[in-house]
C-alpha cells in the first residue's frame, strides 16, 4: 500500500560528492522483491495460522485466533537486512546482524528463512509450501518461537526484548575479531535507555589494527508502543551534533519513498563501509597516526510500519505508534479489517516471491553459505572455539604452612594468574573492569597489557595506550556487555567489579542466563565461553564506603535461574579462588559468579587442600573443629563466604577454648549450589555427603555472605531443613569497621557463639557463662569502636589459635 511519505525524503548532504552510487534498476528489482518477502513473511507470521502464501481467498479460519507481534520496527530491520546483504554479495564482508528492536523477531526469522539457513537448521520447515506453512504458523504460538530474535533464531546473538544493549553486544562481538563487521540497529525507543546512551562511547576502545567494526544504525520512526520518542522529534541537527560529539561520522537517510530509499541507502551503506576499510586499512598498513578514528554511522528515518496499512476505520496508522505492534485487530471478527489485511499481503505480491512450490525466488540477494548473516560463524553455528590456554594456578599459591596464621590479599594472586592468561591468549582473552582493576588488587595484568583507550594518552597517564587490551570504562552496562559479545562470538573473559554495583548490571546477567537456558537445547548452537563474574570489594569490607556499597543481591538473583546454567562460588581463600578461577575460565555455557573480597584475610588452606575443597565443593574443616570426625557433633558451624568463614572459625576456636565440652563440627561450602539437591542442580551434593557433613538432625549455625533467606531456599528438601539456622547480611550498614559490619548483620563470632549455645543438643556446664562473656564482648566493642574508630587490636589481629 502506497501512502505519502511520514518524513522527508533526503540524504546526507554533499554525500553524493563522496561516493556515486546509483543502483541499476535490476538490481533495484533483486533488493526490493527480497524486502517485500521478508515483509510479506513478518505480516504473515503475525496474522496467519494457515493459507501461508495466500494460494487461495483468506478466510476468517486462516487467521490465528490469538494475534501476537510486533509489526512497526520490522519494515525498517528488513530493509537494512537486504541493503547489507547486497553489500555482502559485493564485497564479501563477513557481518553479524543485531536487532536492537528485539520485537523485530518475525522480520530476522523471514531472512534467516529466505537465505535457507533456517530450512538447514530446522529441516522440518522446509523452503517450500509446506515449510512456509510451518515457518508462519509457529510464530508466537504453544510450542512454536518467541516473538523476538531469539536464540531460535539462526545468526542472533542479541534478543533485543530488554531493550539498551544491542550496541554492547556488537562492539564486544568484534573486539579481537579483526575481520569481522557488527551491523546493529538501534530503534529510537532503544535509545532512549541509559545503558544504551552510554553504549555509544565504544569507539573510544575500539582498535582498528586488531578489531573489526561495528557500524550503528539508529532506526528512527518517530514512535514507540503508546507515543513518540525523543531523538524521533528531536530537530535532526541536535541529533546529528550528538551522535558528532560521540566521535561519529553521521549519515543521515531519510524518506519513504521508492525506488529513492533504496538508491539513498545503498550510497549510504557503499559510503560507510568505504570509510571503514580505509580506517582499517590504513592502520593496517601504517599509515595510521594512532589517533581515533571517526567511524562511520547512519540515521536512517523511515515511518513505523512503512508499507502497512495507512489508514484503519479512519485513524491513521502508518507512521505512528499504532502500528507498533498488531495494525488491525479483531480480524476474525471484523469483515472489513480481514479484507484490508488480504489487500495488505497482497500488496508484496507473494506470486512474484513465492515459485510454484512455494519456494522463494528471491535466492539473487542473498550471500553464499556462511556469508548469509543468518549463518554466519561468529554467531553459533560452527565448531566450539578455541579453549584458553591455562598454566597450572599452582604456580600462583599463597604458602600455607597452618591454617589462618597469615594473611594475604586473596585477588592479588589472581591477578598474577590473569597476567599469564593475557600473554598465553593474546587474541581471545579480556578483563573487563568499571575502572577498578587496580582497586580490585588485579593489577598485575597490566604489567603485559595496557588499559585499552582510543583517545587522547597525555603525560601523567599510566598504563593507558590504544595497544591496550585490559578493558576499563565507568559502566557496569558497558563491561558486563562488552564481555557478552565477546563470549557469544567465542572469546574468554572475566568481568570483575564492586558487589554491590553488580546489581546495575543484574538485569544483563539475568537475560544472558535465559539465552544460555535456551541455547542448551539447540544442537546446532556450539557451546560458548562462560560469563565470569568475580565480584569483589565486598559487602562486609565496605565498610569505609558505606550503605551504598553494601549489598550482595546478585547471589539471590542467581538463585532464581535454571541449574544447567548458573553457578555460585565463595572461595574462601586465595588458593580456593585460584582453583576455582581455572575452573570457571575452563568452563561452557555457564554463568559463574565468584565472590571473594580484595581486603587482606586469612588463609586457611595449602594448594592441593584447596584443590580438593573445591573439587568437593564442600568440607570438613577438622582443624577448626573439636568433633574429631568420629562423634556426632553437638552442633554445626557452617559458613560460605570469607568473612563468614572468618567468624565461624573464631566462633569455633572460643567454643573449644571456653567450652571443649560441646562437640563442634565446622563445614566450609565452596560451590554454593552443592547445598541443594543433587535432582534440583548438577552440583548437588549427593544425600550421603550431605549427611556426612551436616548429619540427619544436628542443628546447624550457617554464617552467609548473602541475604540468609539464599540458604534456606537452597537446602529445601533436605533432611529437617527446619535445623539451619542462618545468619547473613540484613540490610545494616553503615560507615563503620569491618568487625562492626558483622555485630550490625548479627553475623559476629560473639552472635555465632550464642546461637551454637541456644540450638546445641546438649548444654554443658559453663554455657551461661560464655553467652553472659559474648554479650560483654559485644558491649565493649560498641564503646571502643566508637571512641577509638577502629576495631578492638584483639580482633584486627586474630589469627587461628593464637589469643
Amino acid at each position: 500500500m502506497t501512502s505519502a511519505p511520514a518524513v522527508p525524503q533526503s540524504a546526507t548532504p554533499d554525500l553524493d560528492d563522496h561516493l556515486d552510487v546509483h543502483l541499476e534498476d535490476e538490481e533495484v528489482a533483486v533488493v526490493d522483491a527480497w524486502w517485500r518477502a521478508a515483509m510479506y513473511l513478518t505480516v504473515a507470521q503475525i496474522y496467519l495460522g494457515d493459507n501461508a502464501l495466500l494460494r487461495e481467498p483468506l478466510r476468517v479460519e486462516h487467521i490465528k485466533p490469538r494475534l501476537l507481534g510486533h509489526w512497526g520496527t520490522s519494515p525498517g530491520l528488513a530493509f537494512v537486512y537486504a541493503h547489507v546483504s547486497r553489500l555482502i554479495r559485493r564485497t564479501g564482508q563477513e557481518a553479524i546482524y543485531l536487532a536492537g528492536p528485539g520485537h523485530g523477531g518475525p522480520a530476522l526469522v523471514a531472512a534467516s528463512w529466505l537465505e535457507g539457513s533456517y530450512s538447514e537448521i530446522y529441516p522440518r520447515v522446509s523452503r517450500d509450501a509446506a515449510g512456509a506453512q510451518r515457518l508462519v504458523r509457529q510464530f508466537s504460538t504453544p510450542g512454536g518461537i518467541p516473538s523476538h530474535v531469539s536464540v531460535t533464531t539462526p545468526g542472533s546473538i542479541h534478543e533485543g526484548g530488554e531493550l539498551g544493549y544491542v550496541l554492547v553486544h556488537a562492539f564486544g562481538a568484534v573486539m579481537d575479531n579483526p575481520d569481522l563487521l557488527a551491523l546493529a540497529v538501534v530503534g529510537d525507543g532503544e535509545a532512549e535507555t541509559g545503558p544504551l546512551e552510554g553504549s555509544w562511547k565504544g569507539i573510544s576502545f575500539l582498535n582498528p589494527q586488531r578489531d573489526g567494526a561495528v557500524l550503528p544504525v539508529l532506526h528512527l520512526n518517530d514512535a514507540k508502543i503508546s507515543g513518540p520518542t525523543v531523538l524521533g522529534r528531536k530537530d535532526p541537527a541536535e541529533v546529528r551534533a550528538l551522535l558528532t560529539g560521540h566521535g561519529y561520522e553521521v549519515v543521515e537517510v531519510s524518506g519513504s519513498d521508492l525506488p529513492g530509499m533504496h538508491h539513498r541507502f545503498a550510497a549510504a551503506l557503499e559510503h560507510c563501509w568505504t570509510r571503514i576499510r580505509s580506517i582499517q586499512d590504513d592502520a593496517r598498513s601504517g599509515g595510521w597516526d594512532g589517533s581515533r578514528p571517526r567511524w562511520p554511522m547512519i540515521v536512517l528515518r523511515s515511518p513505523k510500519g512503512w508499507t502497512g496499512p495507512h489508514e484503519v476505520d479512519g485513524v491513521r496508522v502508518e507512521g505512528t505508534f499504532r502500528s507498533h505492534q498488531v495494525p488491525l485487530s479483531g480480524v476474525r471478527e471484523n469483515p472489513a479489517h480481514l479484507a484490508l489485511l488480504e489487500q495488505w499481503l497482497r500488496s508484496y505480491r507473494p506470486e512474484e516471491l513465492f515459485d510454484a512450490d512455494g519456494a522463494p525466488t528471491t535466492g539473487a540477494n542473498d550471500p553464499v553459505g556462511a556469508l548469509r548473516m543468518s549463518a554466519t560463524p561468529a554467531a553459533g553455528t560452527g565448531l566450539p572455539s578455541a579453549d584458553l590456554v591455562l598454566r597450572d594456578f599452582r604456580d600462583h599459591a599463597v604458602d600455607v604452612t597452618s591454617p589462618g596464621a597469615a594473611q594475604e590479599e586473596s585477588t592479588r594472586r589472581l591477578g598474577r594468574m590473569l597476567r599469564d592468561v593475557y600473554v598465553d591468549n593474546p587474541t581471545s582473552f579480556r578483563l573487563f573492569c568499571p575502572d577498578e582493576t587496580r582497586s580490585n588488587r588485579l593489577g598485575d595484568v597490566l604489567d603485559v597489557s595496557d588499559r585499552a583507550f582510543m583517545e587522547a594518552v597525555v603525560d601523567g597517564d599510566e598504563q593507558v595506550s590504544r595497544d591496550g587490551r585490559v578493558m576499563e570504562v565507568l559502566s557496569e552496562h558497558n563491561c558486563h556487555g562488552w564481555l557478552e559479545g565477546y563470549t557469544l562470538t567465542g572469546r574468554h573473559g572475566l568481568f570483575a567489579t564492586y558487589e554491590a554495583f553488580a546489581m546495575v548490571s543484574a538485569s544483563q546477567t539475568v537475560q544472558h542466563s535465559k539465552w544460555l537456558e535456551e541455547s542448551l537445547a539447540l544442537s546446532w548452537r556450539a557451546p560458548v565461553p562462560s560469563l565470569n563474574v568475580l565480584l569483589t570489594s565486598t559487602a562486609w569490607r565496605n565498610d569505609h564506603n558505606g550503605f551504598s556499597h553494601q549489598g550482595p543481591g546478585l547471589i539471590q538473583v542467581m538463585l532464581t535461574h535454571r541449574a544447567e546454567v548458573t553457578r555460585v562460588y565463595l572461595p574462601p581463600d586465595a588458593n580456593c579462588l585460584l582453583s576455582v578461577a581455572d575452573h570457571v575460565l575452563r568452563s561452557r555455557s555457564y554463568v559463574n559468579l565468584v565472590v571473594i573480597d580484595k581486603q587482606p584475610q586469612l588463609q586457611y588452606l595449602d594448594i592441593e587442600a584447596a584443590a580438593a575443597h573445591c573439587a568437593a565443593g564442600a568440607g570438613i574443616w577438622d582443624w577448626a573443629g573439636n568433633d574429631d570426625g568420629s562423634e556426632q557433633p553437638d552442633v554445626v558451624l557452617a559458613c560460605a563466604g570469607d568473612t563468614p568463614t572468618l567468624e565461624t572459625v573464631a566462633a569455633a576456636q572460643i567454643l573449644r577454648e571456653r567450652l571443649p565440652a560441646l562437640r563442634t563440627r565446622v563445614v566450609n561450602v565452596v560451590d554454593l549450589m552443592g547445598l541443594v539437591r543433587p535432582s534440583d542442580h548438577p552440583h548437588g551434593m549427593p544425600d550421603t555427603f550431605f549427611r556426612e557433613l551436616f548429619t540427619d538432625d544436628a542443628d546447624v549455625v550457617f554464617a552467609f555472605h548473602g541475604f540468609p533467606g539464599a540458604i534456606h531456599q537452597l537446602v529445601h528438601g533436605r533432611p529437617d531443613p527446619g535445623r539451619f539456622h542462618v545468619r547473613g547480611f540484613v540490610e545494616q550498614g553503615t560507615t563503620t569497621t569491618p568487625f562492626d559490619m558483622t555485630v550490625l548483620n548479627r553475623l559476629s563470632r560473639y552472635h555465632l557463639v550464642i546461637d551454637a549455645l541456644h540450638n546445641a543438643r546438649t548444654t554443658p556446664q559453663g554455657a551461661q557463662e560464655l553467652e553472659d562473656w559474648c554479650t560483654a564482648k559485644l558491649a565493649e566493642h560498641h564503646a571502643y569502636v566508637r571512641l577509638h574508630m577502629e576495631d578492638l587490636p584483639e580482633i584486627r589481629e586474630w589469627r587461628v589459635g593464637g589469643a
